[in-house]
């Protein structure tokens, strides 16, 4: 189950458990925060595709941090002109964990870590 959501002028394809790196938004780590622009949506069965947002649909994540990127820098020189111009530019992001992705009746969670790792590693073999 997948949905593609629409968030700070780009889109993203999103499931359950996906970590993004996103534009800015607003609230601290640990926040709940909902995607209402919902693109297209599947379950594996059917595809919704939404002309051009799909509504009854919801994408649920919560804020795992806010940080800035590296520098970008922007130089211009004029050759022979004594003229240089040179100027740096860090963007914000927030970096979101997709929680739930929930449509109708249907909703797909994300496991708790803890108890996807315990099925992850077999049971230690008992010493004979």
């Amino acid at each position: 189950m997948f949905a593609v959501i629409k968030t700070g002028g780009k889109q993203y394809r999103v499931a359950a458990n996906d970590v993004i790196t996103i534009a800015t938004l607003e609230g601290e780590a640990g926040a709940s925060v909902t995607f209402g622009d919902v693109l297209l949506f599947t379950d594996g069965e059917a595809t919704q595709v939404g002309t051009p947002l799909l509504s009854g649909i919801g994408v649920t994540g919560e804020i795992v941090q806010h940080g800035r990127t590296r520098k970008v820098i922007a130089f211009k020189k004029r050759r022979r002109q004594n003229s240089r111009r040179r100027r740096g530019h860090r963007q914000d992001f927030t970096v979101v964990r997709i929680t739930e992705i929930s449509a109708g009746g249907k909703s797909s969670k994300a496991e708790p870590r803890k108890a996807r790792k315990a099925e992850a590693e077999p049971a230690p073999a008992a010493a004979e």
